[in-house]
């Protein structure tokens, strides 16, 4: 009776044990979180609060690296490149997988569905276009009959070549022939300084950055890409009889192509679960950033149809052949 007990206890224990060691195979070290822009905006405020999420449901330290550069192409190069075992992961604004290839894939030179595994979008925020409050013109039809009398037309400032703002600015002229003039800048912080000091006549920037400004009354919302619950006026394109709205920004995470199915299936889980936390979303929402949680495979779907569209606008309007 013993020995038949002790054999049965022996068989749990080898079933058991190798399993276990398997399920703690990943993480076997701190994660480290590559983002490729610039310390103190919208992205690297989001994925500090979900950084945090992550450490906790992984029970793991996280730390976050600021590497800007390129429209984010160089941080999301570090990825690519970064060994495949699930610890070096990216938090990537869509503009560097959908937009920056297109734009200038001699420094974008990746593949997102070749070089990178989705891990599920975390966040969303809108991109609207402003004018200052005391522009002459209220509405979209009153902005492009403006600029259309313009010998130098409208200039409409964004955050850098290949940006969401630039394609929403060039989605605009497609759109309306209004032939606004797209002004790059480092950044959506040196674009609003020079909108509020008169420099240009208005910005196609994430609202995260733009809210204060609207709701201090310095500025007036045109055009935004989605619906927006806090300024229920802001209209959308298609609101206004377009057949197709202007780009938003959405946030996602992605790892290396390659990493280990538990690496993934870990990441993926603790991802959502961070996304989906009620304290995170209270903490962005302020900001504009609200949290919208969606599988690899939607992510997969998004990225592949996105960057189908960013290329179609782009050989439209000139800029690539």
């Amino acid at each position: 009776m013993q020995a038949g007990m002790l054999r049965t206890v022996i068989t749990f224990v080898l079933a058991v044990v190798p399993a276990w060691s398997h399920a703690q195979s990943f993480p076997n070290g701190p994660i480290n979180i590559v983002v490729p822009l610039a310390p103190g905006d919208a992205a690297d405020t989001t994925v500090r609060l979900l950084g945090e999420e992550i450490a906790k449901a992984l029970n793991v330290t996280v730390t976050v690296t600021n590497r800007p550069g390129a429209g984010g192409a160089l941080g999301t190069n570090t990825v690519v490149q970064a060994k495949k075992d699930g610890q070096t992961i990216l938090f990537a604004q869509n503009s560097a997988l959908t937009f920056r290839p297109v734009i200038e894939p001699q420094t974008a030179s990746y593949d997102p569905a070749r070089d990178l595994v989705s891990l599920g979008i975390s966040s969303r925020t809108p991109t609207v276009l402003v004018v200052r409050s005391d522009a002459p013109y209220r509405t979209l039809a009153e902005l492009v009959e403006h600029a259309k009398k313009q010998p130098a037309g409208l200039r409409i400032g964004h955050p850098g070549a290949g940006s969401v703002g630039d394609f929403c600015i060039q989605l605009i002229n497609a759109l309306t022939g209004a032939q606004l003039i797209a002004v790059p800048y480092v950044g959506a912080a040196p674009a609003i300084s020079a909108l509020r000091g008169e420099h240009i006549e208005g910005v196609a920037i994430a609202l995260g950055a733009l809210s204060p400004h609207i709701k201090a009354g310095a500025f007036r919302g045109i055009v935004a890409s989605s619906r927006v619950p806090e300024f229920p006026d802001l209209r959308t394109m298609r609101d206004l009889g377009y057949p197709e709205d202007l780009f938003g920004v959405w946030f996602a995470f992605l790892a290396p192509a390659g990493i280990p199915d538990d690496a993934r299936k870990a990441l993926v889980g603790a991802i959502e679960q961070a996304v989906k936390s009620p304290a995170v979303a209270t903490r962005l929402a302020p900001l504009g950033i609200l949290q919208s949680y969606a599988t690899p495979e939607q992510q997969t779907t998004e990225t592949r149809d996105e960057l189908k569209r960013v290329s179609d606008l782009a050989k439209k309007t000139g800029l690539v052949k």
